[in-house]
């Protein structure tokens, strides 16, 4: 019997929420394959671990033979590939369900123990969102070729590398109005580095297979977020609810704008994807699994957004020294 470590791949180990996998695993004392279409930009990943422990390669999910170079002799697999809008080489039907499937049929090919899959809550095959649909997609795939695979459904992920609230506190720093789309939708926000503890969990084989779906303490709309992150950040821009009949109108010019550049252009402002999926609540529904049935508490918010977003206050990390000085004054 060898005593030497175990050895998972982490597709995507690089990502948002794939490094925090990464981390964990690493601490574990597992020996880990980073396997990115990019590794010269994932090289940073090896500090997670002592030298050699944490290895960086270069995958194809869209290809069975590379696919299958970075699975082989895996104890365990897990895929945190995922996009949030489209581009001309990057579609979600790929990644999010073709891709999803060849890395379970080869992961039980190869004998793989273990297999973690990050999908989103809200995947749903009848869904009017490309987004939401492709994600059910994968998962339907998943179950088919690995029946006992670990799928987990996050709600909406925040962390000092968010893309949602760093985004809008960035956004704010310069205008007084913030428009957004969906404003009574509601969220229940989930702290990556607990996205993270599940997945090392299932990883070991310490999660019961099935569907899991992640959310937080805390339920808030989309407005109510956004009114708590300007508190935060100390900047006193109105939240301005948007409407969807004009948001499908401003979409679908971003859109025909990324269309017609021929790849120069990416929207990331707003799609008409992303206008579908704003119209449904992204929280965790009655009755399924969540952190619970893993035995982790999740973090709240308060806990965890001050220590990251104070760079986006108008003195930064100097801002609560400043506003002691101005009480000072006061007295």
């Amino acid at each position: 019997m060898s005593d030497s470590p175990k050895l998972v791949t982490i597709f995507g180990g690089s990502g948002f929420v794939g490094r925090y996998i990464t981390r964990r695993l690493a601490l574990e004392g597992w020996r880990i394959r980073v396997a990115v279409r990019r590794p010269n930009e994932a090289l940073f990943v090896r500090t997670y671990g002592v030298p050699g422990q944490v290895e960086v390669i270069t995958a194809n999910i869209r290809d069975d033979s590379s696919t299958r170079a970075a699975i082989m002799g895996a104890d365990a697999v897990v895929n945190c590939v995922g996009i949030l809008q489209e581009t001309s080489r990057q579609r979600f039907d790929q990644l999010h369900g073709e891709a999803a499937g060849r890395i379970a049929r080869i992961a039980a090919d190869e004998g793989v123990s273990h297999l973690v899959h990050l999908s989103s809550i809200g995947a749903d095959a009848n869904s009017g969102s490309d987004y939401a649909r492709t994600k059910a997609e994968g998962e339907a795939q998943i179950k088919a070729a690995f029946p006992n695979a670990v799928i987990l459904r996050p709600s909406l992920v925040f962390g000092p590398e968010d893309r949602f609230f760093n985004r809008f506190a960035a956004l704010a720093k310069y205008t007084l109005v913030l428009p957004i789309v969906g404003a009574s939708t509601k969220f229940q926000p989930v702290f990556v580095d607990d996205v993270a503890k599940a997945a090392a969990l299932a990883a070991n084989g310490q999660a019961v297979p099935g569907v899991y779906e992640l959310g937080g303490p805390e339920v808030a709309s989309f407005a109510d977020l956004m009114r708590r992150m300007l508190k935060i950040i100390r900047r006193p821009a109105l939240v301005l609810p948007w409407p969807f009949w004009i948001a499908r109108i401003n979409a679908w010019f971003f859109d025909l704008f990324q269309t017609l550049s021929m790849g120069l252009f990416t929207n990331t402002i707003l799609t008409r994807d992303q206008v579908r999926q704003l119209r449904h609540d992204n929280i965790v529904s009655e009755g399924a699994k969540t952190f619970a049935d893993m035995g982790i508490m999740p973090t709240p918010m308060a806990v965890e957004l001050d220590t990251y977003l104070y760079c986006h206050r108008p003195a930064g990390q100097y801002q609560a020294i400043k506003e002691s000085a101005e009480k000072l004054r006061e007295i």
